[in-house]
């Protein structure tokens, strides 16, 4: 497993693959990331809690251990919180009235193994001499992300640190600001750039279904009633989607999660794009980026090279873990409860 503390190695990659695959290596060539933001440093906590990387780790570990669902829904709600304010755990607030982001309906399916990752690492760290209530609940929910992907199999990098947690989440924000499972390129592109993502950074953090899962009611209608010529969605692998219709009947229920990456799903590797190059993509907004043409070289480069993309997954989600991030008193503070604004 390859150690990535510097996502600027994916320069050198890209210098050496640049006489076979020109229009790729120009494509990858804005994934080129300092190591550190204005804002957010590695060592942030160096004098605080110098310890707190490897206190999370543990924690997050034994959290693995006891169930797989760690990872992917971890990994899962670090996507949805810094989409959603920016990455400050406002995802994580709960309010009695039910108002809160995790209430809407598009926050509902998060897996309560990520939130309870996060509590369990908020605890871990509490218990250190000196380190009590020190760190943000947002900085544990990033480090807990890169240790998911680690422990399953994926690329270990260094994660900017420095985020303070928000004081607002409401309901109503969620709304329109992730995206669905029917979207396709140009919906994707649009939403992902109001983040300052790219292309390509949009199908490297895609990758990270090589461990996720599903619901039924999410992809059913590509399986039995696509359309009035096709029940079967014509991208879709007749072989694959045979044997999803077998675990999501009509009548199934929905809440019935299957895994997004049918091959291996448990471990964090560039399968995702080899799959979708089988029309094995189990959600629309998975499978067009194969079946689009302006993107399909980017899976076909990934599916062939995955140091290619662990460094543009590491590059993609180290911008995605800058948006809107608070680091001034005014913006935000450290909960003593991430779940509670103190």
């Amino acid at each position: 497993m390859a150690i990535m503390k510097n996502p600027t190695i994916l320069q050198v990659l890209i210098t050496l693959t640049m006489n076979a695959l020109p229009l790729l290596s120009l494509l990858l060539l804005p994934l080129t990331l300092s190591t550190t933001s204005a804002q957010l440093r590695v060592d942030h906590y160096r004098n605080t809690c110098p310890n707190v990387e490897s206190i999370v780790h543990a924690a997050v570990k034994q959290k693995f251990e006891q169930t797989f669902t760690t990872a992917p829904g971890t990994l899962r709600l670090f996507f949805h919180d810094c989409f959603i304010r920016g990455c400050d755990a406002s995802v994580i607030l709960a309010f009695r009235n039910k108002s809160a982001e995790k209430d809407n309906p598009d926050d509902m399916s998060l897996a309560g193994d990520g939130f309870d990752t996060v509590i369990r690492a908020k605890a871990a760290v509490d218990r250190v001499a000196g380190c009590r209530n020190k760190v943000s609940c947002a900085d544990l929910l990033a480090m807990a992300t890169r240790d998911v992907v680690s422990l399953s199999g994926g690329p270990f990098y260094g994660v900017e640190l420095g985020r303070l947690d928000g004081r607002v989440s409401t309901k109503t924000s969620v709304r329109k600001h992730l995206p669905k499972p029917d979207f396709r390129v140009d919906q994707l592109k649009s939403m992902f750039a109001q983040h300052g993502l790219t292309l390509t950074d949009l199908i490297a953090l895609s990758g990270a279904h090589t461990i996720g899962f599903s619901h039924c009611d999410r992809f059913n209608h590509r399986i039995h009633r696509f359309n009035s010529k096709n029940r079967i969605d014509p991208t879709m692998n007749v072989a694959y989607a045979m044997s999803l219709r077998k675990q999501c009947p009509k009548n199934v229920d929905p809440r019935t999660a299957i895994t997004l990456d049918p091959t291996t799903p448990r471990r964090f590797d560039n399968m995702y794009y080899k799959n979708l190059q089988q029309g094995r993509g189990l959600l629309t907004s998975d499978q067009c980026l194969y079946t689009d043409t302006r993107t399909r070289h980017i899976v076909n480069f990934f599916a062939a090279n995955n140091t290619a993309f662990e460094h543009a997954f590491v590059a993609a989600i180290t911008k995605l873990g800058r948006v809107g991030v608070k680091t001034t008193g005014k913006q935000g503070e450290i909960r003593r409860d991430c779940t509670a604004v103190n």
